[in-house]
């Protein structure tokens, strides 16, 4: 992870809303980055950090093997501030046994009642929601501290060092419910920090350029685009910094959305201007597809096809030091949980195993960008809107979309009802409402009738969700006439389905894609 001149360190005590914090510092244009709560301060201390922020977590301070504030933490001239856990864990290491079991515990809404507006709290009203999530409670302060905020079931709702810049909160200002939450992180890093707020979009792009040509020199990079924004804006970034340096592979898997390899491809060349080949492997990825159901099965048989078209079409593999990959913010935080690697969930949508057999160095010139982040660079690089504002696409594509075994004809019906469900939402003005709508061809085929015929064919899965960066999503509530128009034309259009259902869960604890 690069750093930067101003930046603030957040600390991973294990609360699922850690990233969030991140969010909210990001949008104050304040560069930041998550570690484990453990991890060895050398590495993270150069240059040092203008703040350190302790997050939540789910464990209480008295529990065995909760999670401890390193020593020395408390004695760096750096401002502190802790949230929630973060909050009790500085409490009980200055005062141990100062955090108990809360007799009424707070989760939800609570109205907070400010005692000093100064510095952390400063223009913050008096009353104003907040919301905790919270057991313990502090049940006496240690004396150099000092109350500055309260609720009506939390005495210590917000506290101050009387000598250090050393801060803390019972609720989650991260979070969207707590009304002036920003405002509480901004007074933390603008004021008590003094940190500018510079980084942006633009400075993002000059950093990046600067640092690919320092580390990529006179070499040759080659990148792979899935036709999605994130290896778009990868390849449209590193052209800036070392223009015909770098090649571009754009292969047709026989996944992509209908029409959308020949579109694409266009984009590429005729309005970006990318170095980049465009490769048709889509017989050669379905003839090892055919008849696979597994999903993980699946995107391995995608990754070793990928491997094998490079070998065939980058014939002098050999000239390239480097492979470009569009690999984003969360997917590093994930590595680096505080309990260590997360689950396997899904294999990452990146090209799995090229680095290693083709002996290629990586570079990741967005590792440090959540979603929504990488679209902004992407225009302020003057990528057009209307690719920008497509909806993310997963990189084994519609295969991961047929749940269960995949064949030529399921991919067809599947792309023919996927391009009707876009093509109405673009039509009746919800793209953009949406954050991912996509189809689903189902397991599953059941009894039907049209005309005065019994049919029994294939049953389709509408999905769309909202959502910011893909972490969290809400169902999306569209009009009961629009997915009745959208139902009615894909069983009239597209032969081999007969009915039509729209997912309504949300992610967590549904994913957003199926497979």
């Amino acid at each position: 992870m690069s750093r930067h001149n101003e930046w603030i360190l957040i600390l991973d005590y294990g609360s699922q809303l850690t990233q969030l914090i991140a969010r909210r510092l990001r949008e104050l244009n304040i560069y930041c980055e998550i570690h484990p709560y453990n991890i060895d301060l050398a590495q993270v201390l150069t240059p040092q950090p203008s703040g350190i922020i302790l997050s939540g977590g789910p464990m209480s301070v008295n529990d065995d093997g909760a999670p401890h504030l390193q020593p020395g933490i408390l004695e760096f001239e750096t401002p502190i501030l802790g949230i929630c856990y973060g909050l009790q864990l500085l409490s009980h290491t200055l005062n141990p046994g100062s955090v108990e079991r809360a007799e009424k515990r707070e989760y939800g809404r609570a109205h907070l009642i400010i005692n000093d507006d100064q510095d952390l709290l400063k223009d913050i009203p008096q009353n104003s929601v907040v919301w905790m999530s919270h057991g313990d409670h502090i049940e006496e302060i240690d004396a150099n501290l000092e109350i500055i905020a309260q609720t009506k079931n939390a005495h210590v709702a917000a506290i101050k060092h009387r000598t250090k810049p050393i801060y803390g909160v019972q609720f989650h200002p991260e979070v969207a419910h707590t009304e002036y939450g920003t405002q509480l992180l901004s007074n933390f890093a603008l004021g008590i920090c003094g940190l500018v707020g510079d980084w942006t979009a633009s400075s993002f792009i000059d950093e990046q350029t600067e640092a690919i040509r320092s580390k990529v020199g006179e070499d040759k990079v080659l990148c792979a685009l899935s036709g999605g924004v994130d290896s778009t804006v990868v390849a449209t970034l590193l052209h800036k910094a070392i223009g015909e340096q770098l090649l571009c592979v754009f292969v047709d898997n026989g996944l992509l959305r209908k029409d959308e390899f020949e579109r694409v491809l266009r984009l590429y060349k005729e309005e970006l201007h990318l170095p980049v080949k465009g490769v048709d492997a889509s017989e050669l990825f379905l003839d090892r597809l055919t008849g696979v159901s597994d999903p993980e099965e699946k995107r391995k048989i995608i990754g070793k096809t990928f491997i094998d078209v490079f070998d065939q079409e980058v014939k002098n593999i050999d000239a390239f030091k480097y492979l470009a990959q569009g690999t984003l913010y969360p997917d590093v935080i994930e590595s680096v949980s505080f309990k260590g690697p997360s689950a396997t969930i899904k294999s990452h949508h990146n090209v799995g195993g090229l680095p290693d057999k083709m002996k290629l160095q990586l570079i990741e010139p967005v590792r440090e960008l959540f979603k929504d982040e990488v679209r902004v660079v992407g225009r302020a690089l003057g990528i057009p809107d209307h690719f920008i504002d497509r909806h993310p696409f997963p990189g084994p594509g519609l295969g991961i979309r047929v749940v269960g075994e995949l064949s030529r004809e399921k991919l067809h019906i599947l792309r023919e009802s996927d391009a009707i469900f876009i093509e109405a939402l673009v039509e009746s003005g919800l793209y953009k409402e949406t954050w991912q709508a996509l189809a689903v061809l189902l397991p599953v085929q059941s009894v039907g009738v049209m005309g005065d015929e019994r049919t029994y064919e294939h049953t389709i899965a509408l999905r769309a969700v909202t959502s910011t960066d893909g972490m969290t999503a809400d169902w999306a509530h569209l009009p009961y006439e629009f997915l009745a128009e959208v139902s009615n034309r894909i069983i009239n259009e597209v032969n081999g389905v007969n009915r039509v259902v729209y997912d309504i869960s949300s992610k967590p604890p549904a994913t957003i894609e199926w497979e």
